[in-house]
């Protein structure tokens, strides 16, 4: 997408002047609405940092703050002595980007919980697998004892922290990370009214998914969680 100029860009962002707490913060949201929205085209140019300070009513460190976490997140490309211009997000950003999308609401919230579902289906088998491989004995007996005491989204939580720790995967773990950070930011109470109980409300099978671990069966292990995490993915894939 070719530049505009700055000054139709500013009439594309709420200027209405931001409190003087969390000053950065709120500038760098609006400016991950704007370019996950698509409000700022990709490779377009942002305007400068007075220009910015101008429309938001805010100091100029505070834009200087923003502009360097969207850099960060591979939002931004900012060039010493030249423009800040927004970037493709599909193609510099990590799976960091996933928390803002949904908080952002630039997609729709359902969309973005049936991705995250699905990936987490992915990592959730290979891990299950891997943990009744790589697992200590100490590790196994934790991933039972979070199978036996199972229960809602907390129990969910230490349950596959569990399995995945016992995986030795430290690509996993992070991802587990970045992936709860999603729902967070979605919301439970909006990821539970899309569906999660398909698969919250059955402490027996994560229990039957744990004693297949615990017996060192990979094989049994992946196929268990895979059908399990397939409930959720299932019962919130978007409707046609």
């Amino acid at each position: 997408m070719t530049s505009t100029s700055s000054g139709s860009f500013t009439g594309r962002l709420d200027g209405a002047p931001i409190l003087r707490e969390a000053v950065s913060d709120l500038v760098f949201g609006r400016l991950v609405d704007a370019i996950l929205s698509g409000s700022i085209g990709a490779d377009e140019a942002l305007p400068s940092e007075r220009e910015l300070a101008e429309t938001f009513q805010v100091n100029r460190h505070a834009i200087r703050e923003a502009l360097k976490r969207l850099q960060q997140a591979g939002l931004v490309r900012i060039s010493q002595g030249g423009k800040t211009r927004a970037l493709d997000w599909r193609q510099h950003a990590g799976l960091d980007v996933l928390s803002l999308l949904a908080s952002t609401g630039s997609i729709p919230a359902a969309r973005v919980l049936n991705d995250i579902l699905t990936m987490r289906r992915s990592i959730g088998s290979d891990a299950a697998a891997l943990c009744a491989t790589r697992a200590t004995s100490a590790q196994l007996a934790a991933v039972e004892a979070a199978g036996a005491a199972y229960d809602g989204f907390e129990g969910d939580l230490a349950f596959w922290t569990a399995v995945v720790d016992g995986s030795d995967n430290l690509a996993y773990r992070l991802g587990l990370n970045t992936l709860v950070a999603a729902f967070l930011d979605l919301g439970i109470d909006v990821v539970a009214s899309l569906g999660l109980d398909a698969e919250l409300v059955d402490p027996t099978a994560h229990q039957e998914l744990a004693a297949a671990i615990a017996a060192r069966d990979p094989e049994r292990a992946r196929a268990l969680a895979h059908d399990l995490l397939s409930r959720i993915v299932d019962s919130t894939a978007p409707k046609d």
